[in-house]
């Protein structure tokens, strides 16, 4: 059979209703499986991107890694990542061409993919602590790079952890997201939003009139991209030019979204600014304009390794790619950051169920960042933004995402979701709606996808 017959077959099959996981939910007092792996494979496909500019730099090709896991139960559940190195550690990005940072994440994946082969476990939250530090050494070493940064080992780590995720579900006959959460991270994930915002994502250079443009679409919270290029200096005179046209073209809009009323703004820095002081200056001039009360969030506005302390500045500060871990987001915690950016789709769901339930307990708000993943990854993400409590002032869950402005080849890849025509998928005046069918089919990720089970369809 070749791989179109195979697409074709199992197209068919998913459109009949048969397709690999019919299991109904069962309410399981019984012992976790012991899940051994037989079997792994893994491959993966570029998608060009219209270039996304942000930490000074640009990515113009993503690569979406795709990991195969074999019990030896015989069921085979394949998972999806995509890589963001320049996200994930922009000096990997800096010191190699585009396409040798994506092969040396692939790299690490494939390691992940080796060490576990052969070996069992129960919950992937186990399997994800076992691999880690392994395959963060053996990231360090291809790298050459002795500071490489956790979350580069956790991007590379999705697509096995969606796999293993998946596995678990179905060796313990679980048939909906809310069944696999495990009973520690439910009280973090343990919401029901209707809808869920959609956060588009407009890279640095955006101009005011393109992000009006959105605003007239229905969006009503944007991520906005601010740390601009060249010196501290050169970049804070254009992040605040940057946030006087913003403020300008939409800052009067009215959305029924937040308790306000306003319109929310959501910045984010990607650690571009080194001194406290220069983002005083950026919060100055929003005061001077009208503009401060209006800031919801901004994010990582200094780099890791800055302790500065964040929780005198009056706005809410959110970490993302420095929280690292549940231990680094503790830490960002006591410097006085109030919000927390959470990526399944970058740092593993596993990781991300353990940030969101310390985060629940130290009352710290989350919502859910993207990665210009690809579209059963927003699907993924927004499984977490749904169930996450509400973020202050906002009446509705958070989700970032921006694959459709990046991505050429975007329509395509929505072939590719099982559930591409549902209604939860398409974003409705600036929301997703997640109802009732959002929640008993498990936003379809536990269906598969004929075009990447054609992927290791036997030649």
């Amino acid at each position: 059979m070749n791989r179109r017959e195979f697409v074709e077959r199992t197209s068919a099959l998913v459109t009949a209703g048969l397709a690999d996981f019919s299991l109904k939910s069962e309410a399981s007092k019984k012992p976790l499986a012991t899940i051994k792996i037989k079997n792994v494979n893994s491959n993966f496909e570029r998608e060009p991107l219209n270039p996304y500019r942000f930490k000074g730099s640009a990515i113009t090709d993503s690569w979406q890694a795709i990991s195969l896991l074999e019990s030896d139960s015989g069921i085979r559940k394949i998972g999806l990542g995509t890589q963001g190195v320049l996200w994930s550690d922009s000096s990997v990005f800096a010191a190699h061409s585009e396409s040798a940072g994506n092969a040396l994440m692939y790299a690490m994946t494939e390691r992940a993919l080796q060490l576990i082969k052969g070996t069992s476990f129960t919950t992937p939250v186990d399997l994800l602590d076992t691999v880690l530090p392994d395959v963060l050494a053996y990231g360090k070493q291809i790298t050459r790079n002795p500071d490489l940064r956790k979350t580069f080992a956790l991007n590379a780590l999705v697509s096995v952890d969606n796999a293993a995720w998946l596995l678990y579900a179905q060796e313990n006959k679980m048939a909906r997201f809310d069944d696999m959460i495990p009973a520690a991270y439910r009280p973090g994930l343990s919401h029901r939003h209707t809808k869920v915002a959609s956060i588009p994502s407009f890279s640095v250079g955006t101009t005011a009139e393109r992000i009006k443009t959105a605003a007239d679409e229905g969006y009503f919270i944007m991520k906005l991209k601010t740390g601009s290029a060249g010196t501290q200096s050169e970049m804070i005179e254009k992040d605040i030019a940057f946030l006087t046209a913003v403020h300008k073209a939409i800052g009067h809009y009215e959305t029924p979204y937040t308790k306000t009323g306003k319109i929310p703004y959501y910045f984010d820095a990607n650690g571009r600014y080194e001194k406290k002081e220069t983002l005083l200056r950026f919060l100055d001039h929003a005061k001077k304009i009208g503009a401060f009360d209006q800031i919801a969030v901004i994010e990582e506005p200094f780099e890791e390794n800055n302790d500065v302390f964040v929780g005198d500045l009056g706005v809410r500060v959110a970490a993302d790619e420095s929280a690292h871990t549940v231990e680094d987001a503790a830490r960002r915690i006591e410097q006085g950051y109030s919000a927390i950016a959470v990526k399944a789709i970058a740092k593993t769901l596993s990781m991300t169920m353990k940030i969101t339930q310390l985060a629940y307990e130290k009352k710290i708000p989350c919502f859910c960042a993207d990665l210009t993943v690809n579209p059963i990854l927003v699907d993924w993400n927004k499984s977490v933004a749904a169930r996450l409590p509400p973020f202050p002032g906002m009446t509705v869950g958070l989700q970032e995402t921006n694959g459709h402005q990046y991505y050429k080849n975007w329509n395509t890849m929505m072939g590719y979701h099982p559930k591409a025509n549902a209604s939860w998928t398409r974003t409705q005046k600036g929301v997703y709606l997640t109802d009732a069918s959002f929640y008993e089919q498990s936003a379809g990720i536990f269906d598969p996808s004929a075009h990447y089970e054609a992927v290791f369809a036997e030649k």
